[in-house]
This record gives C-alpha cells, sequence and structure tokens, in this order.
C-alpha cells in the first residue's frame, strides 16, 4: 500500500511528529510506501509530491512548521477538483490519503471521502484547540507556553512604567489560548470571543488593578467583539474558506483604554509566534500518538475517521462529527476564571 500525506492550513508545532510516528510505523510494521504532497490540499490537487521515507523524517521531532509545507487552498472550489485529485492519486498509485488539519482540511477529507469515495483518514491539528470530538488538539500546548512566557515578560515592563500593557492572542471564534494563557500568566483580565466584552467593565478593572499599585495586562484573544460592535478585521479580504483575516482589536481596544481612564496603554500582537518554533514535550508526545494511530485506522480501513484524544486514549470518530461544530469555551470554565479579573 502506498499512503499519502498532506499537512493544510496554518502550521502548527507538531506536524512533522505525526509525520514522522506515522512513516516510522508504516513502514516498520506494515511494509508501507509513503508519499507526501506538498501545501496542503493543493498538492494532490496539482500533483506536487516529495517521497516520504524514514530518512526523510529523521530528526524531525523537535523542528516546528512542517516539511511537507501547507496552503489553505480549498480544491472543492478549484476547477474538476475532485477528478484532478482522483487523476494525481492514480497517477502515484496512491492508495489512501491522511489528511492533517483543522476544521477546514478535514471537512475537505470527509467530503471527499463521503461524497466521492477517495479514502481519507484525519489527524486534528490547530493550535486554537477548537476542534470538537477531542480533548487536544497539539499545537495548543506549545502556543499556550509562548503566550505565558510572554505574559509573564511583559508584567514587569507594564510594572516598571506604570502602564496598561494589552497582550493579543490568537483564536478566531475560540478563546482557549486567551483563558489558558491569561490564568496561567495572572492577566487581569481575559476577553474571548465566546463572550462579547464590555468596555467600560474592562476600563474599571484597569482602574482597580492601578489603586492596588500594579499595573494591568489583558488578555483578548484576535476574535473578541465589544457589545454593540463588530469583530476587528485586518483588512477585507477573505482566503478559499471564506475566513477574513483578524487582527487589530488589542489596538483597538488599548486606545479606547486610554480615552477613558487616562492611563497609558500599550498593545503587543503575538501573533505568529504562537505557532512558530520548537513543539512542546505535550505536543510531541500527543502528534506522535496521533500520528501512530492514523496509520492504524489506515491499516483497517477505517475510511472517514479521525483519530482523537478523550482523556488518556486515543479514540477514533467520524471525520463528519468532528467537524459538524466548534468547540468553544465552556460559560463555567471562564466565570471560575474571572474572580482574577480586576
Amino acid at each position: 500500500m502506498r499512503v499519502g500525506m498532506l499537512t493544510g492550513g496554518g502550521d502548527c508545532p507538531g506536524l512533522n511528529a505525526v509525520l514522522r510516528a506515522a512513516v516510522r510505523k508504516g513502514v516498520q510494521r506494515y511494509g508501507y510506501d509513503f508519499l507526501g504532497f506538498r501545501d496542503g490540499w493543493r498538492g494532490p490537487l496539482e500533483g506536487d509530491t516529495v517521497r516520504l521515507d524514514i530518512p526523510a523524517v529523521r530528526g524531525t521531532l523537535p523542528r516546528g512548521g512542517t516539511i511537507l509545507g501547507s496552503s489553505r487552498t480549498n480544491p472543492l472550489q478549484a476547477a474538476d477538483g475532485v477528478r484532478r485529485i482522483r487523476e494525481n492519486l492514480a497517477k502515484y498509485e496512491v492508495d489512501a490519503l491522511i489528511a492533517i488539519g483543522g476544521e477546514d482540511t478535514l471537512g475537505v477529507a470527509a467530503r471527499l471521502t463521503d461524497e466521492y469515495g477517495i479514502r481519507c483518514v484525519g489527524v486534528p491539528k490547530t493550535i486554537d484547540n477548537d476542534l470538537s470530538a477531542t480533548d487536544y488538539t497539539f499545537g495548543f500546548d506549545t502556543a499556550v507556553g509562548v503566550a505565558t512566557e510572554a505574559i509573564d515578560r511583559l508584567h514587569t515592563t507594564a510594572e516598571s512604567h506604570m502602564r496598561v500593557l494589552v497582550v493579543e492572542v490568537m483564536g478566531r471564534h475560540a478563546g482557549w489560548i486567551a483563558l489558558h494563557s491569561g490564568l496561567a500568566g495572572g492577566a487581569n483580565c481575559v476577553l474571548i470571543p465566546e463572550r462579547r466584552f464590555d468596555v467600560d467593565e474592562v476600563c474599571d478593572w484597569v482602574t482597580s488593578r492601578f489603586r492596588a499599585s500594579y499595573a494591568p495586562i489583558v488578555v483578548v484573544a484576535e476574535g473578541a467583539t465589544p457589545k454593540g460592535g463588530e469583530m476587528v478585521l485586518k483588512d477585507e479580504s477573505t482566503d478559499s474558506f471564506g475566513h477574513v483575516r483578524l487582527s487589530g482589536v488589542g489596538e483597538w481596544l488599548a486606545k479606547r483604554i486610554e480615552e477613558r481612564t487616562g492611563k497609558e496603554a500599550r498593545t503587543t500582537v503575538l501573533g505568529h509566534i504562537q505557532r512558530g518554533g520548537t513543539p512542546s514535550a505535550f505536543d510531541r508526545w500527543l502528534a506522535s500518538r496521533f500520528g501512530l494511530h492514523a496509520i492504524d485506522a489506515v491499516r483497517d480501513g477505517a475510511w472517514g475517521t479521525m483519530v482523537a484524544l478523550r482523556g488518556t486514549r486515543v479514540v477514533r470518530v467520524p471525520l463528519a462529527e468532528a467537524t459538524a461544530k466548534l468547540k468553544t469555551v465552556d460559560p463555567e470554565l471562564y466565570e471560575e476564571a474571572s474572580v482574577f479579573f480586576g
């Protein structure tokens, strides 16, 4: 059997660990061949491939990003996209595909399997941790660690100048990174997409912090939205899956805080720093386990499934179920953290 592999969507710490684990087990245990498709779904769409074997994945465990490259290509929007994928899979004698990605990448895999009979297995990947059906996705732990370290560092400069520091982190529709890093980093306010925030309330928390002779840190997810306002966009452009480009809520909020409190406010946007660099030990462990179980799913012919973490067990769930809805922050978890606000 020849197995194709691709990594789609945003880069993420741990992607190479998935590739390494699947290839090692697939070659050594099952005698499979592997072929990598470059740049997500663009690879099978255009027939852009690279050989994957044990030497190709050796030494990649601690390496961030993806050796296959990635993109946000949506082959279902391309002219004759499904036909071109079929022809390229046949041309390269690929019997099955392992698609590693988030909601969009896996949504394509689900449709290709269910509607067109192309044999796909999914591996969940997103630093936002917003894929349902799995307790955690790899990359999230690394992103939280990076954001927490940044908040720790910003505390000292905020206190040195007695200014407000607003830290903008990733999180389009789910505030998991903001909540975890904000709580771990001792932020005085955490704003998430799941709950619209009141600017006046945020300013009250900031003022309360200054009364205690401390400089406040505000952590805000990029998708957080003020009450009565709209999501702050970087521009009006969209990708092939229809997603707008977010960025700017941190700067927007800092200006409002300065206007209403008279305190100096500055913004730090962590952006792609959160998903770059070496994966954490947990993400290497989780990604490796996902790779091992994904190749087992291929062996068993479990097409249209995704590997997922439930407790400490890796299980299989239908791709359609996993991509049906996003996993967002439970209101009770947010209420737990709110005791530290202000």
